[in-house]
């Protein structure tokens, strides 16, 4: 079940992520530069028993680097086990199911999403390590919005 107080988690695992959370009309960002231990006490303190998460599910890309790619799979790894021990229910959708969803597919340039989410969150400084997290978390809120309505406020 779904409604406007629900807490939904957005998490952009990718090197210069982050997390974005919306309940109602707030919204808080936090960047995965901080350590594990204050990733986890952030996203504890928000987490509560209605919330949910949608986390982007990427594999390797081409010119990436060795180190990126394992970062990048180090994050993933890490903020689907945080979930997990939260115990907060998540999904997994790629960048292009999110990004068609909300009109933004960026084919890699970042300034699509980053101008995608200024549109939606005008009140937001976004920044590129703030922005796919927000739009995911967006994203998240339509598609459970969505199932709750067809579904007769089921959920």
């Amino acid at each position: 079940m779904s409604n406007t107080d629900d807490i939904i988690f957005g998490l952009d695992p990718g090197k210069s992520g982050a997390i974005a959370m919306l309940c109602g009309g707030s919204v808080h960002t936090f960047k995965l530069d901080n350590t594990e231990a204050d990733i986890a006490d952030w996203l504890r303190q928000w987490h509560l028993p209605d919330s949910f998460a949608a986390i982007e599910k990427v594999g390797a890309m081409p010119k990436q680097g060795v180190s990126s790619t394992f970062k990048f799979g180090r994050n993933y790894g890490f903020l689907r086990g945080l979930l997990i021990a939260l115990k907060i229910p998540f999904e997994e959708v790629t960048p292009q199911k999110w990004q068609r969803a909300m009109g933004c597919l960026s084919k890699g340039d970042k300034n699509v999403t980053k101008a995608k989410a200024q549109q939606l969150f005008p009140q937001m400084r976004i920044i590129h390590a703030n922005a796919d997290a927000l739009l995911i978390a967006e994203w998240c809120r339509r598609q459970r919005t969505e199932s709750s309505a067809l579904h007769g406020g089921q959920g």
